[in-house]
Parts: C-alpha cells; sequence; structure tokens
C-alpha cells in the first residue's frame, strides 16, 4: 500500500508504524468491551494497569523522536501519492498532533483516573449517590483541563474546540452555538404542537408484559440480522450503557433490557446496530490506517439515529416489525397492531433519560450537557454542584425535575468515562441522519417499501457508498454536501419532524 513502491519512502514507513499503532488500539477496544460487559470487578485495578500500559506504548509509537522528520519528509515528497494516500498522510498528521500536545505521564493518568471513575460511576448510579463519585470525578475533571490546555496550545484552537477535534476533527463551539441556536428557535413550540397533538388524539394501548429477556435477546437479533449486522464478525451483549466498542472486523454492540418495557432495549439494539454497520462497512483496504477509520462522531452518530429514528421508527419498519414482536412474546389483539405499536414507537413526551427520549425532546438532552460541561471545565460551574445545575436545566428545558441522581446527572458514562466534548455530536449526528436519510429516500424511490418487507439492502447499499465507504477520505461536511447535496444544517431535521409527528 505504499505510495510509490519503495519500501524505503518515508510514507511507507508511517504506514508501517501506523499499521503496529493499530493493532495496538485494537486490543485496547477489546478489553475496553470487556470492562464493561464480563470483567468480574475486583480485575478493575488490573485491567486500569493494562489499559494505561498499552495507551502509554501507542503513545510512545506517535510521539518517536524521529516522527516529525518522517511526516516532513512525506509531506515534501506526497508527488507520487494517490488520492486515499494522500488523504491517509493528512490523517496521520492529525493524530500525531493530538498524540504529540500530550506527555506520556498525562496519557497515563487519564487512562487509570477514568478507569476508577468508571468502576466508581457504577456504584453511584446504582445507589444514586453522586457525592460517592464526586472524588474520582474530580480526577477526572482535572487532567481533562490538562488536556485541554495542552492539546489547545498545540492545534492553536480555543480550550473546548480542542477537545470536540478529538472527537469530530474539525468541529468548533462556534458552529455548534449557531445549530443549537437554530432548534432552539423552533423546538420549544414545535414540541408543544406535537404534544397537544397527541394528547388530542388519545394514548396508545399499553403492550402488556412483561417481557422476558431471553425473548427479547432473541428477537433485537433477529431484527438486526434483517438489517444487516454480520454475526461472523460482531456480537451482542449486556452492559450498564449502551454502547458500540470492538474493531472494525470483531464489531462489539450491547444493550440493557427491562422485563416491563421491551422497547428500551429493542431501540437500544438497532441503534447500536446503526453504529456497528458503519464500522463494518469501512473501507476493508485502509482498516489498518488512519483514513480507514469513521470520519468522526457526528457521522458515527448519523449512522445509530438514522437507523433507530429515521428507519426503525418509520411506519414502514413497524409493519414489518409487528407480526415478529408478536410472536417473539405470544401476544396478539389490538394493542398489538402495526398502527398503535407505531404510535407507541413514536410517543413525543418530556423524560428524564436521555437514551430513552424521543426525537423531539433528545436535542434538548444534549443542550443541557453540552451547557454543563463547557460551564465545569472553563471553572464557571462547581463539580459539587452539577446535580442542582442539572436539575434547574431540566425544569427549564424539559419542564420535570429528576427524582434523584441516577435519573439525573449519573445517568451517562460519559463524562466518567472521560468524554468531554463528545456531547454535541449526538445532536449534530441527528441532523445529518435527517439529511441522510432524505437523501436516501430520494434517491432510492423505493426505499420505505424495501423496509416494509424487511429488505434493508437498498439503505444499507446506499450507505455503504456515500458514507461507510468513505472512511476519512474527506471532511464531514464534503461526505455531506456529495451525499445529499448540502453541508451539515437543521431543515431536514425540522422538516422530519414536522412531517413525521405534525401530518395527517
Amino acid at each position: 500500500m505504499s505510495a510509490n513502491g519503495s519500501p524505503g519512502s518515508a510514507y511507507a514507513e508511517l504506514e508501517r508504524r501506523f499499521h503496529r499503532l493499530s493493532a495496538i488500539n485494537r486490543a485496547g477496544a477489546i478489553l475496553n468491551w470487556d470492562r464493561s460487559t464480563m470483567m468480574p470487578d475486583g480485575a478493575s485495578s488490573d485491567r486500569a494497569d493494562q489499559l494505561a500500559t498499552l495507551n502509554v506504548v501507542a503513545h510512545e509509537i506517535l510521539v518517536a523522536p524521529e516522527m516529525p522528520a518522517l511526516l516532513a519528509r512525506a509531506e515534501e515528497e506526497r508527488a507520487p501519492l494517490g488520492v486515499w494516500q494522500t488523504a491517509n498522510l493528512r490523517e496521520m498528521r492529525h493524530v500525531w498532533t493530538h498524540a504529540n500536545a500530550l506527555p506520556a505521564d498525562l496519557v497515563e493518568a487519564r487512562t487509570r483516573a477514568t478507569a476508577a471513575c468508571e468502576m466508581a460511576w457504577r456504584e453511584a448510579k446504582k445507589n444514586a449517590n453522586f457525592k460517592a463519585l464526586l472524588p474520582t470525578l474530580e480526577e477526572v475533571v482535572k487532567l481533562t483541563r490538562r488536556v485541554g490546555e495542552a492539546k489547545a496550545d498545540a492545534l492553536g484552537l480555543p480550550f473546548y474546540d480542542a477537545l470536540l477535534d478529538e472527537y469530530e476533527p474539525g468541529g468548533r463551539s462556534s458552529r455548534i452555538d449557531a445549530l443549537f441556536g437554530e432548534l432552539k428557535a423552533f423546538l420549544p413550540a414545535l414540541l408543544q404542537r406535537v404534544v397537544e397533538r397527541q394528547k388530542a388524539a388519545g394514548a396508545p394501548l399499553a403492550l402488556d408484559g412483561p417481557f422476558p429477556v431471553e425473548a427479547q435477546r432473541q428477537l433485537g437479533e433477529a431484527m438486526i440480522r434483517a438489517i444487516g449486522f454480520d454475526f461472523d464478525h460482531g456480537r451482542l451483549d449486556v452492559s450498564a450503557h449502551p454502547f458500540t466498542g470492538g474493531t472494525a472486523e470483531d464489531v462489539r454492540i450491547t444493550t440493557r433490557y427491562d422485563e416491563h418495557d421491551f422497547a428500551r432495549a429493542l431501540m437500544g439494539v438497532l441503534h447500536e446496530c446503526g453504529h456497528a454497520l458503519y464500522e463494518l462497512g469501512l473501507p476493508r483496504d485502509w482498516t489498518r490506517q488512519p483514513v480507514g477509520n469513521a470520519r468522526g462522531m457526528v457521522l458515527h452518530e448519523s449512522q445509530s439515529l438514522l437507523m433507530e429514528m429515521q428507519a426503525c421508527r418509520s411506519r414502514a419498519f413497524i409493519d414489518f416489525a409487528a407480526p415478529r414482536m408478536r410472536e417473539a412474546f405470544g401476544r396478539s389483539g389490538p394493542a398489538w397492531e402495526a398502527g398503535n405499536i407505531h404510535r407507541l414507537y413514536t410517543r413525543v413526551s418530556p423524560g428524564f433519560i436521555r437514551v430513552d427520549a424521543d426525537e423531539v425532546t433528545y436535542p434538548l438532552h444534549i443542550m443541557l450537557r453540552y451547557r454543563l460541561e463547557r460551564a465545569i471545565l472553563g471553572g464557571d460551574l462547581a463539580l459539587a454542584d452539577l446535580p442542582g445545575a442539572w436539575n434547574d436545566g431540566m425544569r427549564d428545558l424539559l419542564g420535570i425535575v429528576p427524582p434523584n441522581d441516577s435519573l439525573g446527572c449519573l445517568q451517562d458514562i460519559h463524562w466518567p468515562d472521560g468524554a468531554w466534548g463528545y456531547f454535541p455530536t449526538y445532536t449534530l449526528g441527528a441532523l445529518a441522519a435527517a439529511q441522510l436519510f432524505a437523501a436516501a429516500r430520494a434517491s432510492v424511490p423505493a426505499l420505505l417499501e424495501a423496509i416494509a418487507r424487511g429488505d434493508f439492502a437498498p439503505l444499507l447499499g446506499w450507505l455503504r457508498t456515500n458514507v461507510h465507504g468513505k472512511g476519512s477520505i474527506a471532511d464531514t461536511d464534503r461526505i455531506l454536501v456529495e451525499a445529499t447535496g448540502r453541508p451539515l444544517g437543521t431543515a431536514a431535521f425540522k422538516a422530519h419532524l414536522e412531517s413525521r409527528y405534525l401530518s395527517a
């Protein structure tokens, strides 16, 4: 895969190094998955040591003394490079710049701190006790500030943008502020109209449980097989917080089950399947190189939300899924008809839990987290005051107040896990999902009819060509422009909500 067939070229040497780096990172990904699914609690300290060591080894490869010269030489000699190799070199420079900003001891300290904080979060959440999490979370915040300051200096970016750039290369808070401002201008009024409309129509019939976990698991597996998940290259397991991990050839997705509400697990599985399909569809020729990675978390979240919200909450999908739901749980009757299930799956109601939120209120959850994390990192909000600020924000944005911290500021794993600057990508992903699904429908006129038959091949084929197979060859906006005709915006999302929730 070297640029000019010369095994001694600077670019070829960089490819060799990044191939080795990829193997280390993939091993770490599986260890992280195991930590959240199967690892016994007593192994947490040993696992933290393993991950810290791998992260330091990976960091040492990236910041080796000869790396600046190799990058400079490869950039000087890039005339023979092809399009993918040129993009790969650009991504190598970006990865190196982020890594070179941090000393090895900070990389190790952050890994150990987040590992300890994640384990503390599990207990704190279980007991609704934010104070129990505070000491380890304060350490994570302290180290995150050091990381942000170092990266801001290296990248020449404002502090928060330097953290955001790790999850969404090129992402900027000024643009987030503008897009969130547009959403805030129409979402509250739209939410009120939707709630009033659904109230006038009356509540849908409840589905009668309980729903055995094993039946839920089998239904979830059947649904994602239909969508295109490859169990020869992936698994479905259980974790405290649903996520997608592993590698592009060994994708691990998780969910959590509730015997009183099978929709939580099923929609979680479909959501994570969207992430997994993106990973499974990345360009195989570049799997071990930066250009073969997912572009960023905006497109990654767009794939999960496209699958869960756009495709699998459509009436077309429910027409396909309803008889399989009845069979899975041995149920029948009016409540189990497709029309009623679709009303349940598109019910809009402010709730406490982000991952269970409907697509109208979901952006408000993200706006709250975005505001709070910027205030904490900027020193404008003391971490000890987070529960109160969270509850105030929920009251202001959604009109409800969590009764305890498990349903409030302890519900997400992201901050304990060190993912500061990540949350905005969820709502940006929802905007991208609406654009992409609208473009797919325009390109494949019979798309919904195929979904109603359980045939996701047309949708998956379109995504493979226009998103998955692009890897990181271009930035998010360029990929969106080529696929949808325009950069990221709010228009398609607004049109989707109005069509689904306010049309006849």
